[in-house]
């Protein structure tokens, strides 16, 4: 019997165990050569998943530097005055990659709406109702999570919402 690999825990990962909610993580081995741009898409497609489903998680600046975590499907672009709407600002601008690990605790490419340093407002694209399970990042490059979308908004508290760009 093949021994399973272990799994170092991530912040994502102990807080969904801490919580009782049930997920399935999954590990790839990352290429240096992976797309940035199209990060999310490939990953899911490594993993034999359909990348609608297979969300990915952005951190936006409010006018008064606070922040939004928006999550949307891997293939889709944030519209950000949706966003900013949903999420009762004036407006939203994209955090800066530089900030993200200080403020979140999580470098580019392995972004989770879940184990940030702090809990921040979180908008979910209503397109995950469509799905079963959806895909999100355990936290660390190479771990990938699949679980409810319902638990996902409600552990965190989360809105959906339409805040994909159109075509």
């Amino acid at each position: 019997m093949a021994r399973e690999k272990r799994i170092d825990k991530t912040n994502a990962l102990r807080e969904l165990d801490a919580a009782g909610i049930a997920y399935t993580a999954e590990t790839y081995e990352v290429d240096d050569d992976m797309p940035g741009r199209d990060y999310g898409i490939h990953v899911a497609e490594l993993l034999g998943h359909d990348p609608d489903s297979s969300f990915k998680t952005l951190v936006t600046v409010t006018p008064s530097g606070g922040h939004v975590v928006c999550c949307i499907p891997s293939a889709a672009e944030l519209d950000l005055k949706k966003a900013a709407a949903a999420a009762g600002e004036k407006s939203l601008a994209m955090m800066h990659v530089r900030d993200l690990e200080p403020v979140c605790g999580y470098v580019r490419g392995a972004c989770s709406p879940i184990g940030m340093k702090k809990r921040f407002p979180t908008l979910i694209d209503e397109t995950a109702q469509l799905f079963d399970e959806i895909g999100i990042s355990g936290g660390k490059r190479g771990l990938a999570l699949r679980l409810s979308p319902d638990d996902v908004v409600s552990f965190l508290d989360a809105t959906l919402a339409d805040i994909c760009r159109e075509g």
